[in-house]
């Protein structure tokens, strides 16, 4: 009997599923690298034992009926090792029970309690402070006769030690009685935001101490650019920061995302200006939905989008400020199925509940397909609640399809990697101007701009041209192992160097730092920059530039941008024309613009265009051509190590004796070991010997750490990690990204197919952790790896090592039926 997969995937015979599936639940002692650690990076360990997936999706035990109603528009928080869930409504009732959902054990029960609990209600909110769950506000009444329906502002505190209920009484000013609020912790302080009062949507602030009760009094703190006032909606607590996305906000809702700063009490909106057209942009507007923070993440699910229920997670990078689609991993669909079996089932086969328990399954006896068994994945719903415990988040409940409430519970697998640092360490390169090998002169006035020569000819391929024509000018040789090169000079006649440099940044950084958004001074210098990106051809920054000039005109600046627009001249900026002059004859902005001192300035030919096109606005004209937003960094990057900086190369690197050219600022910007050697002791022979500590890695993982230096790339086979492991100490790279990639990826990764290899990686870098786990996988699976081409291949001493193995595992009854045999 067999298994098989949906889309012609590989067929997996049921015995050999149940056996993966049994060894799935052992655990195996955590075990470490003895390498040499650095101070400044974090020292990861390698752990062989049962790992969840990154980015997985598992579906856990349901809330039963007997313990608690499924529910919506209720809270949930995370305690220790548990979920604790409060109120909500069944679809018939407000409730006020209390569940918890013990996560190790995948269980749930009835939390026990004491004292008086908050009245029935939904629409509250909950937070953890020290052992306590803290309930403030909510919707209250009997929904089903529709009686005795109010907000409230009440504050009730439960001990998870004690099991106690009691409610607070605060003296002095109160915030207004409100629901579908949002509320969390910062610094021993309850916060609480907007909501619905019950006639209008709000946008206050209130807060309160939570340590002193006796003292304890509300207080309001904010200003800045303050959210529209709105309900439903969630908030999350990262960086010192509290941030707010989407939510009802009636005619005014968006999908913005504002950001809250504790210390300061300021508001700011996050700008979106910096997102290319192309790129993952932010989530849908939407309500009723989830965000929960983890390191420097913020993830978003479910809600209502527009009149659907999305289940798309979103995740927004703090500090990247980018938004992105996180695809599921592949086993969530399915994945913890026969985990379930073995769970619920522990005396019964896979196959025998498969056959004969099972009902899940309409086929043949022999075959089973994956497509008929119940996703992992929880489908699109809202006004459920989420919480985060350890790596891990976890989602209740929630309103889904034909307004049904939900008693599942699912538990998504975050992944914590360091953050990539390729822009980050690029530009740094830019701003400190180490190693420099090109000045460019430029404008009338020869002002002069230094640079590097192979991040610049990797970004643009017209600086490329000037440079090639420079060196042909100045007779310099072009061959990658000259060291002591002169320092380039590139006349550009049409460039001034103000907007010269924020393209170099662009270059060095795939973003621009944008300057006061709407000042009249820095939008006329990004329509310079723009028109660089124009002349230099770098499609990507004429989208930033676009995108910054569109988000930036207002009443002030608009005539100012409109008159430089048009002097330029440029066919292209007749676009950017368009879009101030309508702009300009908005009705809302009409007669504001006309009544200004800069109008009655402007140039005549501008005034009639402006007053003929209130008279009769043109036709709007769409275009469903895709917008080319050019190439990033990392594609850049990426052509130039394959073969397109060849003829750049200034620094060769011996690996075994090899030769592989190389950038000495490239190498300098990603990794502290090369800077400090170029800096202080470059090789006259401009050549330099490769090794990780004393030991010399193979020639694909030495390509494998190129591709991380020059683009940031973690994708490589197991055996390249166990190489790599220790580099990020070695070679100073900004964090340990690379090496938290290696050990996921020998942790998850070693298989029949590729043990051999590892194998002998783990003996040619003496990681004798590794080479134990790899020699125990052969023994178990030896009549698999037996097979392998690759075993005839191995030293003479590794297959003496297997034997030894194999002769220490076999037991005395098996030597002796084997003995009976001959």
């Amino acid at each position: 009997m067999c298994i098989v997969m949906p889309s012609g995937s590989t067929v997996i015979p049921l015995d050999e599923l149940a056996t993966m599936s049994c060894k799935s639940t052992k655990v195996a002692p955590s075990v470490d690298f003895d390498h040499s650690c650095s101070d400044s990076v974090e020292y990861l360990t390698l752990n062989f034992g049962p790992f969840e997936t990154v980015h997985r999706w598992r579906r856990l035990p349901p809330c039963d009926e007997f313990v608690g109603a499924r529910r919506s528009k209720h809270t949930v928080v995370a305690y220790r090792d548990a979920i604790y869930v409060f109120g909500g409504d069944n679809g018939k009732n407000m409730l006020n029970d209390l569940l918890r959902f013990d996560v190790k054990d995948c269980s749930w029960c009835r939390a026990f309690t004491t004292g008086t609990p908050p009245a029935p209600r939904y629409h509250h909110s909950a937070v953890v402070y020290g052992s306590s769950m803290f309930v403030f506000g909510g919707y209250t009444g009997d929904i089903y006769s529709n009686s005795n329906l109010k907000n409230k502002n009440d504050l009730f505190e439960y001990k998870f030690a004690t099991g106690q209920w009691t409610e607070w009484k605060v003296e002095g000013s109160l915030p207004v009685a409100r629901s579908a609020h949002g509320a969390t912790v910062y610094s021993d302080k309850l916060w609480i935001f907007a909501g619905y009062d019950g006639n209008a949507r709000l946008n206050d602030m209130w807060t309160i101490n939570l340590q002193d009760r006796e003292h304890a009094c509300w207080e309001r703190p904010q200003s800045g650019e303050i959210p529209p006032s709105c309900c439903n909606f969630p908030v999350a607590v990262c960086r010192d920061k509290m941030f707010v996305f989407s939510g009802q906000s009636g005619a005014k809702i968006t999908n913005n995302l504002f950001q809250f700063e504790f210390k300061g009490h300021m508001w700011t909106r996050i700008p979106t200006e910096h997102l290319l057209r192309g790129s993952p942009p932010p989530p849908q507007r939407r309500y009723g939905h989830t965000m929960v923070a983890f390191d420097r993440q913020l993830y978003v699910f479910g809600g209502a989008a527009d009149n659907t229920l999305p289940n798309e997670l979103h995740c927004y990078d703090v500090d990247s400020q980018s938004w992105e689609v996180i695809h599921p991993s592949m086993d969530s669909e399915y994945g913890s199925f026969f985990n379930a079996i073995l769970d619920v089932h522990a005396n019964t086969s896979v196959i025998e509940y498969l056959t004969t328990k099972s009902n899940v399954f309409k086929q043949s006896p022999c075959t089973i397909s994956f497509t008929s068994l119940p996703p992992q994945m929880p489908s699109g719903r809202l006004f459920h609640a989420a919480a985060v415990i350890q790596d891990a988040m976890y989602i209740f409940g929630g309103t889904v399809d034909n307004n049904v409430r939900s008693g599942e519970m699912y538990r998504f697998q975050f992944s914590c990697y360091p953050k990539c640092t390729l822009h980050e360490d690029y530009g740094k390169l830019w701003e400190n101007r180490q190693f420099c090998d090109v000045e460019f002169i430029l404008g009338e006035r020869e002002e002069r701009v230094l640079g590097h020569i192979a991040i610049v000819t990797a970004r643009c391929q017209w600086l490329r041209k000037k440079i090639l024509q420079a060196w042909d000018r100045q007779r310099q040789v072009r061959h990658a192992a000259t060291s002591n090169r002169p320092m380039l000079e590139v006349s550009i006649r049409e460039a001034e160097a103000q907007p010269f440099e924020v393209l170099m940044q662009f270059l060095y950084t795939d973003k621009i730092q944008y300057p006061r958004r709407g000042h009249v001074q820095d939008v006329l210098l990004i329509m310079d920059v723009y028109k660089l990106a124009l002349s230099f051809q770098l499609s990507r920054l004429e989208q930033l530039c676009v995108q910054y000039i569109e988000a930036s005109v207002d009443l002030q600046n608009v005539l100012s941008v409109c008159e430089n627009a048009n002097k330029l001249q440029l066919d292209q900026l007749k676009v950017r024309l368009e879009h101030c002059l309508n702009f300009v004859v908005k009705e809302s902005h009409f007669n504001q613009v006309i009544m200004t001192k800069e109008f009655e300035r402007l140039s005549t030919p501008l005034i009639v265009e402006i007053v003929r096109r209130k008279q009769q606005p043109p036709l709007r004209l769409y275009s469903d051509q895709p917008v080319d937003i050019g190439t990033s960094l990392v594609q850049d990057m990426k052509a130039y190590l394959e073969g397109g900086g060849l003829e750049f190369c200034d620094i060769v690197l011996l690996l075994d004796g090899q030769p592989r050219p190389a950038h000495k600022a490239i190498l300098a910007a990603r990794s502290s070991y090369f800077e400090a050697m170029f800096r202080s002791f470059m090789p006259v022979d401009g050549q330099v010997n490769i090794s990780i500590g004393e030991m010399v890695p193979s020639k694909q993982a030495f390509e494998s750490m190129l591709r991380y230096i020059y683009y940031g790339d973690v994708n490589m086979p197991p055996e390249d990690s166990l190489y790599l492991f220790a580099a990020p100490y070695y070679y100073g790279f900004s964090n340990n990204r690379l090496q938290a990639y290696c050990k996921q990826n020998l942790e998850m990764n070693v298989t029949v197919e590729n043990v051999l290899q590892i194998l002998e990686a783990a003996d040619k870098t003496q990681a004798l952790d590794m080479k134990k786990h790899c020699l125990h996988i052969i023994v178990h699976q030896f009549i698999k790896v037996s097979k392998l081409p690759n075993l005839r291949s191995l030293s003479q001493l590794l297959l003496l090592d297997i034997i030894e193995s194999l002769a220490t595992h076999i037991s005395d009854k098996q030597c002796a039926e084997m003995g009976s045999d001959i």
